[in-house]
This record gives structure tokens, sequence and C-alpha cells, in this order.
């Protein structure tokens, strides 16, 4: 595991001084989810670094630069800040700079970005991005954008080719963030992992819950509604993992073997918030009560579907319990 020296930044409050000695490798990006294409800059940039004895500078933003820009239509995230830095950190060692609220910096051309931003301020000697790498206002630079600049202003550019993942139905198709939040909006989370290269982690608060799951037979930890993409109401086998505190989640602990709801609870009523459950099937001490919970979905169930009876509802609960034990390979 690499380890990430952290620097944030607010570009209207000044851009500081920053302890980067010139020569350093350099990659920017959203990153989000940190999916297997992300991966391979990653580890193209960290083996470049190492090869040269220079410092490694991964520049990221907070929030989603299309958050700044398009508040009411910008992509919820994959991955909050915390876990993304974790994720990144598990495969490379230098400095991450978190830029933050960077409203004027998405504003400036491709050139200006470059030239004030990276030319001075961090002075790579060379940028390692992917292939599908877009930069400045209205994202009008790209890849023969920045070799050009690079021509210009003094550094190397490390072009990464885009991974590829073979879906259902045996069609091949490139690997993106966009990729993945349409399959966690579609249910299809076994896809999402073979993406991810781990299943998606949803993290979050745990609240009181109704009680109706217990009342039924199987007693629920429930998650307050969190600011990341939510899968497809459905149910899912998966695991949870507990903790005292957010960052707690970020790390690779102990998991347990769970069902996961995302409903209405349609059985009981309309128009009912949506609920965000999972029932664990072993190793749950009655007694802990965590604050925090991160679940990792690991394959789709069935769809939500409204019952005729308490009855029916609890024997399909049953069913989904041993299709998850199945899945998990509990036996």
């Amino acid at each position: 595991m690499g380890l990430l020296r952290r620097i944030e930044i607010r570009p209207s409050e000044g851009w500081p001084p920053l302890e980067i000695g010139p020569g350093c490798i350099l990659t920017i990006g959203n990153f989000d989810g940190v999916h297997i294409g992300h991966q391979e800059i990653l580890r193209t940039a960290e083996a470049l670094a190492r090869q040269r004895g220079a410092e490694l500078v991964i520049m990221t933003f907070e929030p989603h630069p299309e958050a700044i820009l398009h508040a009411q239509t910008g992509p919820q995230v994959l991955t909050p800040l915390g876990l993304k830095l974790e994720l990144m950190a598990r495969l490379a060692s230098g400095i991450a700079i978190i830029l933050r609220d960077a409203h004027e910096l998405l504003r400036q051309d491709p050139q200006t970005f470059m030239t004030e931003i990276v030319a001075k301020a961090i002075r790579p000697s060379t940028v390692v991005e992917g292939e599908d790498f877009r930069f400045g206002s209205q994202r009008q630079g790209d890849v023969q954008t920045l070799i050009g600049l690079g021509r210009r202003l003094g550094f190397d550019v490390e072009i990464v080719h885009a991974r590829q993942i073979r879906i259902p139905g045996g069609q091949d198709v490139r690997v993106s963030s966009t990729l993945i939040r349409y399959m966690l909006q579609s249910g299809h989370v076994a896809d999402a992992a073979l993406a991810l290269g781990r299943p998606f982690r949803l993290c979050g608060m745990v609240v009181a819950g109704r009680g109706k799951g217990r009342q039924l037979g199987y007693p629920t930890l429930n998650m307050l509604r969190p600011d990341q993409i939510i899968p497809a109401e459905g149910v899912y086998a998966g695991r949870v993992l507990l903790a005292e505190s957010m960052e707690g989640l970020f790390l690779d602990g102990p998991t347990l073997p769970a069902v996961f709801s995302i409903g209405q609870a349609i059985t009981f009523g309309q128009d009912h918030p949506l609920l965000i459950e999972a029932h664990v099937l072993e190793g749950l001490s009655q007694d802990l009560r965590p604050r925090w919970m991160a679940m990792d979905f690991v394959e789709h169930i069935r769809a939500q579907h409204r019952f005729p009876s308490v009855q029916a509802l609890v024997q399909q609960i049953s069913t989904d319990c041993a299709r998850a034990r199945q899945i998990l390979g509990l036996g």
C-alpha cells in the first residue's frame, strides 16, 4: 500500500507555494470510482516515477467538476473523496492535490490551465493521462491538445489506453465512470464490479428503522440516504462493513454476508421514502450498534414487487436469503 500526502487547495483563495521538486510525474483527473482504467493510469504513473526517482503528483477535484458547473444535472459520485483517496493510495505513493470548489479554474481555456497551473506551479517532466482525457473550459482540450502544449511548455505526455471488459452477451465495452453509473442505475452490480475491479461500495450512516424487518423475523440495518449514486431498486447479495466513523468505511476491514433491499416498501403502502436496508446473514452480534455502514454489492437477485400478503413477502425473503447464501458461497 502506498502513502499519499494530501494538499487541499481552493484556487479562489490563491495558489500556495508547493513543496514539489521540478521533474515530477503528474496525472490529472476526477478518478471517480477508481475503476480499472484509472488503476492502469495510476500504475503507469507510479512505475514511471519509480523508474526516474521522481515524485508522483495526482491532481483531482472535489466536488466533481460537473457538479460545480452544472449543479442540477451533475453526476452522482461513485466514490466519496475519502474512499477515492484510499483506493488511490493502494496503487501509488506521492502527493494528492485536491482542488476544492475550482469554479474559476474549470472555466480556463486549455492553454491557460496548462501554462499557469501545470507548467508554472507543478513543473512536471511527464503528464500521464488516459486516451479520453479532456480538460479546460467546456472540455475543449483533448490528448492531442495536451501533447501539443507539452511540446511548447516542456513536458512529455504518456497516454494510457482505455481498459475494456466483456459483458454478458459477449460485447466488449470500454470502461468509464459513466458506464459504471449506468450499470448501477440498471441494477447490473456484477458488471459494475468487473469494471471497478471490486464490488461497488455504498457508504452511509446507520439510522433507526421502523422495526418492520424485525417483526417479520429478518432484522435490518438501515442506511441514511448518502450523497452517492445508489443502485437500482431491488434485492441484492452483498457484504457489509461496520465502523464507528465514516473514515472506517474506507478501509479493508472484515465484512459480513448480507441481503440488501433498496426500495419503497410498496407492500406496505404508497409514497414511502426510499429505504436502504441490509439483513446480515451471519456473524452480527446482537449487542453491536454500529454508527456507519458500507454495503458492497455483489449480485442482483430480483426486482422489487408488491406482494399480496405479508406471508407471501416473508416467504420471498426466505428465498432471497437462500439465494444470497448461494451467491456468497455460504452453502
